[in-house]
């Protein structure tokens, strides 16, 4: 990679560690001009755009989940590296963190809320974007972190009702991590999606074809308004 991009992807040098270098990066201009695939972290054997010796992370707007990821990815590793096949590694990789996090003083909150019988999804819920929801369709601002730790490990950026179904029905999820600087580009993905997939498209293809318009438009910031306008049309017809 050139040098005026690696000076625009990292942002700070977090440690090293047994080996590994483990970098703050800027996940927004990885996903706008190198992978739009690149979420909260990630190494080698997942993005070969990564140095072999290093781990990136992505810059957070509520910091705190890095040592899930960096354990994460040390698992990953070492797996790999004894031969383990990568989707295996990445399984009890997955294992680990999730255990991980079960120890945490957050999720030691949430687990009595439960066993209480609170309402977890109002521990979720931190802001409902009006100017995007309406009668049929309601698009939160939630607690990336509780989601992680509570319904799916790997959550990220948003997600719908019609792809996981911990989310209630009629409702787009926006990670709260994710800087409000790409919130539009993903909701107009998740919104993209969903519409598809309330036509029967399939998960797989709508994935496709929500993530060529997210790229389209990262690349042409000037297209975002009207395409999200054109979807959140579609939205309003789609009654379920």
């Amino acid at each position: 990679m050139r040098k005026g991009v690696l000076r625009k992807i990292y942002l700070k040098k977090l440690l090293s560690v047994s080996g590994f270098k483990v970098w703050i990066v800027n996940g927004k201009y990885i996903r706008d001009n190198i992978d739009k695939e690149f979420t909260n972290y990630g190494q080698y054997y997942q993005f070969r755009f990564i140095p072999k010796d290093e781990f990136w992370i992505d810059k957070e707007r509520n910091p705190g989940e890095e040592k899930y990821f960096i354990e994460s990815m040390f698992v990953m590793n070492r797996l790999i590296l004894k031969g383990v096949e990568i989707k295996d590694a990445a399984k009890v990789a997955d294992r680990i963190e999730k255990r991980e996090r079960s120890k945490s003083k957050l999720m030691k909150q949430e687990v009595k809320i439960k066993k209480n019988k609170g309402n977890l999804l109002e521990t979720v819920y931190k802001n409902l974007l009006k100017k995007y929801s309406f009668e049929n369709l309601k698009v939160w601002i939630v607690n990336g972190e509780l989601v992680r730790d509570l319904f799916f490990l790997d959550f990220t950026e948003g997600g719908h009702d019609k792809v996981y179904n911990f989310i209630p029905k009629n409702e787009i999820w926006i990670d709260d991590d994710l800087g409000l600087a790409e919130r539009k580009f993903v909701f107009l993905h998740e919104l993209y999606e969903r519409n598809l997939m309330s036509k029967g498209m399939d998960y797989d293809n709508a994935h496709k074809s929500s993530s060529k318009i997210e790229y389209y438009c990262r690349k042409h910031p000037n297209k975002l308004d009207k395409c999200l306008r054109k979807e959140f049309k579609k939205a309003k017809k789609i009654i379920i």
